[in-house]
């Protein structure tokens, strides 16, 4: 290339001089560092030659490859090798950067085999008498032997922090899913509680609606902000581990002692901060108001006004079988199907229709009306709730049971201290049931189905809203050595606030 126009290559834009400590701009345009600096400082940060703007925290990266091309270009050319070279005179030229290997100092000739720790650049032997006489050096090999076990040491905490920072972000995703979830329910709930208030309550309704959109916004946008700064983490991380891992294939050793110097890792990563949500906050407001307000957001009772109780008919006491066909090869039943007992050694090959996992579902099903029934449990660890047509019959995965693990099922199931009522693959903690008599009031009508615990007292557990597009069978799990018994009673005692609805107004 004619040096002129390699001179044009390597001149600033803004002084129309040699580049003099070169930085690189994110557009990737070249300039001397005091220069765009000054530009910078009275005017706009944006880049002179193609106008791109830049943030205020834009970085200024020195341009190593072309300092050394500048070095090069500023030494002039190398003399011919002189077979008896007469002894310098005069102050000796600045070495210049090494090819390889073998690369020599252009101030002795002599081969670059030393690092000055002091300076940080190679020197040959000659250097270390003149000018490093006093200088911490190290031999190159040892030198890189150390940087590599430094930046492998820290490429070892920068990937620790990577996977700190995926669990992490994996983490607020599942919460961000959570409070997606939970905002829609509680929505969904207040929605449905709401529309049976006279229209004074409109507003009300709307403004709970409203602050619950709000929290959630607020609570998302805190979600998105601290994602973005994970992510922002994780790119940080990943950009640092290609610079580490380019470097340690760098052959040339002035190049990678250069470099290596230049190379700084991202800062640690702080904490996740929580998420500022809270369901029972968000419903303060509504639970403050008065004391219809209160019953209304009783999950359980449900009190409703006499000509609302009138237009949902009365509730059916439902004597149920179950089914044999479905039942699982290790239940067995008895009664005229009334009673299921669960036993470890299998009666028989399943059927076609029986499920692989441990339940059983009645002969009866539901598609509109009002429902109620009982069962007796000998035990805890049994689930009972109701589920579509097209609930899966084989075992998927390490779990016995399915009800309650999709969309198309509802249930509760006892556990020795606790309850759960699941759906859709969610679970919801409830307190532990005493009693062993339990009962279900399904009202395809309003969309709920509504759990009871009978003993020691009749109360409410969990109350499920839906709208139902299919008919549903009562199904049940069982643990081995559990029994479950259909309670056939017409006469049985309704739960408080059935009883007035099954007899209608007055």
């Amino acid at each position: 290339m004619d040096a002129q126009k390699l001179e044009d290559k390597l001149t600033c834009a803004i002084c129309l001089e040699l580049y003099l400590e070169p930085v690189t701009l994110p557009c990737g345009h070249n300039f001397c560092g005091d220069c765009i600096r000054d530009w910078w400082g009275c005017r706009d940060r944006a880049c002179p030659e193609c106008r791109e703007h830049f943030p205020d925290g834009a970085e200024l990266r020195r341009n190593v490859a072309l300092t050394g091309v500048l070095e090069l270009m500023r030494a002039g050319p190398a003399p011919a090798p002189d077979p008896d070279p007469a002894p310098a005179l005069g102050p000796d030229p600045a070495p210049a950067p090494g090819s390889g290997p073998g690369a020599r100092c252009l101030r002795h000739g002599q081969p670059l085999e030393l690092f000055c720790r002091t300076e940080g650049r190679c020197v040959c032997s000659a250097c270390t008498v003149n000018e490093c006489r006093l200088h911490e050096r190290a031999l190159l090999d040892t030198e890189r032997r150390e940087r590599e076990a430094q930046l492998r040491a820290m490429l070892e905490v920068t990937q620790q922090q990577a996977t700190e920072a995926e669990s992490q972000l994996k983490e607020l995703q599942e919460q961000s899913s959570q409070i997606q979830s939970s905002a829609c329910t509680l929505a969904s709930v207040v929605s449905s509680k709401f529309s049976c208030l006279l229209q004074a309550l409109e507003m009300r309704r709307t403004l709970a609606l409203t602050d619950i959109e709000v929290a959630k916004t607020q609570a998302l946008t805190q979600a998105q902000d601290e994602e973005r700064r994970l992510r922002g983490h994780l790119e940080a991380l990943a950009h640092y581990d290609r610079s580490v891992r380019d470097l340690l294939e760098q052959l040339d050793d002035q190049t990678f002692l250069q470099e290596s110097q230049l190379l700084a890792p991202p800062g640690p990563l702080r904490p996740l901060a929580p998420l500022q949500w809270d369901e029972e906050q968000q419903l303060a407001g509504v639970e403050s108001l008065s004391r219809l307000y209160g019953l209304l957001l009783d999950e359980g009772s449900h009190p409703r006004a006499p000509a609302e109780a009138a237009d949902l008919g009365p509730v059916d006491y439902r004597n149920l079988t179950f089914d044999p066909d479905s039942a699982n090869c290790h239940l067995y039943l008895s009664q005229q199907g009334q009673q299921v007992k669960h036993r470890h050694k299998p009666r028989d090959l399943a059927g076609p229709h029986s499920f692989q996992l441990w339940q059983v579902q009645c002969a009866q099903s539901f598609q509109n009306g009002r429902h109620y029934w009982e069962v007796r449990t000998s035990n805890h660890s049994v689930t009972l709730g109701v589920a579509y047509p097209e609930l899966s019959r084989h075992k998927q995965g390490p779990h016995t049971d399915n009800i309650g693990r999709g969309p198309s099922s509802w249930g509760l199931c006892v556990q020795e201290d606790r309850a759960q009522a699941w759906h859709n693959g969610e679970a919801r903690r409830l307190p532990g049931v005493s009693g062993r008599l339990l009962g279900m009031d399904l009202d395809l009508a309003s969309g709920r189905l509504t759990f009871y615990s009978l003993e020691p007292k009749a109360q409410p557990l969990h109350t499920f809203h839906a709208i139902f597009t299919q008919p549903l069978y009562p199904v049940f799990w069982l643990l081995e050595g559990r029994t479950l018994t259909l309670c056939h009673r017409p006469e049985a005692k309704l739960p408080p606030g059935l009883q007035e609805e099954a007899a209608g107004p007055s």
